[in-house]
């Protein structure tokens, strides 16, 4: 797993060249969420399957979704489904716990709030809430799940950007929100390459805090349509051990 992620970030710093604006922008496969919105008139669909291990929890995500339509130029609506299967390692003779499902799915959206100045990045806000009622009995959570995060990003060149998210998110278990932190430098890769590195955690009250660190490739069949796959590994011992993850995401105009 570690030799993956550090293939990735070699490969990130190869010589690159800019490419076209007009190229899809998604908010996957890094941790960071781009402060960029889906272009009015346009649907977008974002998909994911990954394997995370933890400790004595295995979880499989086949897939994760998160659906977009673009308003106006500030306004985006925006879902989220994830469908699980998580194992988990019990002492024998018992053998291993097995549960399959959906996710508490959530709805939301993205707001830009000003664009890059100077100094000031390019900032929007996204918003969600996990609705209980809207999953398998097996993961429902007796309460909403609120979360929020200031996406802003900056243009350190032609072919190199800066990501970073600050935010908070709520379990719909716990009261006490997990405060969430995000950064990743960006590059251009050729015409059609583009390959990240990032940093990433959460620190919530009276918990030992979690730090991990991951790094991800992905390819542009067209300005519509690409791929990706990503890695990373926990660097504190609460994290997640490890994960890996592979996504195709696309958009489609649905109106002139």
């Amino acid at each position: 797993m570690k030799k993956l992620f550090y293939n990735l970030i070699a490969i990130a710093f190869l010589n690159t060249t800019v490419f076209a604006q007009e190229k899809i922008d998604t908010d996957r496969p890094d941790q960071t969420e781009s402060s960029y919105l889906v272009p009015k008139g346009y649907f977008q669909g974002e998909f994911g399957f990954n394997i995370e291990n933890d400790k004595k929890l295995k979880t499989f995500v086949h897939p994760t979704g998160l659906w977009k339509y673009g308003i106006n130029k500030r306004f985006e609506l925006r879902l989220i489904t994830e469908f699980v299967s998580q194992e988990t390692a019990l002492i024998l003779p018992q053998g291993n716990k097995f549960e399959t499902g959906l996710v508490p799915i959530q709805i939301g959206s993205k707001i830009a709030l000003w664009e890059e100045k100077g100094i000031i990045p390019k900032t929007s806000l996204i918003f969600h809430i996990g609705i209980p009622g809207l999953s398998s009995s097996k993961f429902k959570t007796p309460n909403l799940a609120p979360n929020f995060r200031f996406t802003m990003s900056h243009s350190l060149s032609e072919r190199v950007g800066l990501g970073y998210n600050l935010g908070a998110e709520w379990d719909g278990i716990d009261e006490t929100p997990a405060w969430i932190y995000t950064i990743a430098p960006g590059i251009n890769i050729g015409n059609n390459w583009y390959a990240y590195i990032e940093a990433f955690g959460s620190i919530k009250k009276n918990e030992p805090a979690q730090h991990s660190v991951d790094a991800g490739l992905a390819y542009f069949f067209s300005n519509n349509t690409k791929i990706d796959i990503s890695s990373g590994f926990g660097i504190s011992k609460t994290a997640p051990d490890n994960y890996v993850a592979i996504g195709f995401s696309f958009r489609f105009k649905t109106k002139k």
